[in-house]
This record gives structure tokens, C-alpha cells and sequence, in this order.
């Protein structure tokens, strides 16, 4: 719930999600509630192994994600999915986010209608 007196403050965006490639990160793992292998979120995200690995890292130290390591058949493989955490707290960043897209139409909007229109030359 916003503040009265700070209704602009959205205390609700996290740090830790509002990263560009965390969020791309933790979009792509809600899209898919199975989990992803890691050159899958790789590929999607346009990340580099050791920039997926950072961000990985940062969500895993948070609760936000879960890294199982395993086998496809004899090769390793790293499987990434949201925790039901993560997930409770990345749709409550959604819903924070949404607020500021609201926010700023209805004040585009409002800016809108004070302005008269431009005359045609």
C-alpha cells in the first residue's frame, strides 16, 4: 500500500528483481514452472555463462531460485526454477510495477488534458 504522503516512493520495487537480467531471468522462469537448463536461460536472457552464473547466484543467496545440478544422460546439467518465494515475491513486484505504469499514464493523461493542442501552421 502506498504511503499518503510518499505515493511515488513504490517501496515494493526489489532490488534484487529490478536488475535487467534478474528480471529477464525470473520472467523467463515463471513462463516455465518445470524449471529451465542453463543454456536455455542463456539463450533467452542473452546472457553469458558468467554473467548467468552471477545473477543465478544473487537469486539463489535471496530464496529467490533454486539451482539443481544432475545428469542428461551422461552430461551435467543445471536446471534453474523460481522457489514458491520467489515466485510469491516476483508477482508481488509485478503488482508494484503495474502501479507505476498506472501511475504514469493517469499523470501523462492528466498532463495531456490540462495542454491545449498544438495549432496547425
Amino acid at each position: 500500500m502506498p504511503k499518503a504522503d510518499a505515493p511515488f516512493a513504490y517501496d515494493g520495487l526489489d532490488r534484487v528483481i529490478h536488475e535487467k537480467a534478474r528480471l529477464g531471468l525470473l520472467t523467463s522462469l515463471i513462463a516455465h514452472p518445470k524449471g529451465l537448463a542453463f543454456a536455455d536461460l542463456k539463450q533467452l536472457c542473452g546472457l553469458t555463462d558468467g554473467n548467468l552464473s552471477r545473477h543465478l547466484q544473487v537469486l539463489q543467496e535471496a530464496g529467490l531460485v533454486e539451482i539443481r545440478k544432475g545428469y542428461d544422460g551422461n552430461r551435467p546439467q543445471t536446471t534453474c526454477g523460481l522457489t514458491a518465494a520467489g515466485r510469491r515475491r516476483f508477482l508481488e513486484y509485478l503488482a508494484v510495477l503495474e502501479r507505476v505504469v498506472r501511475d504514469a499514464a493517469e499523470a501523462a493523461e492528466q498532463d495531456h488534458a490540462g495542454r491545449p493542442e498544438p495549432s496547425p501552421a
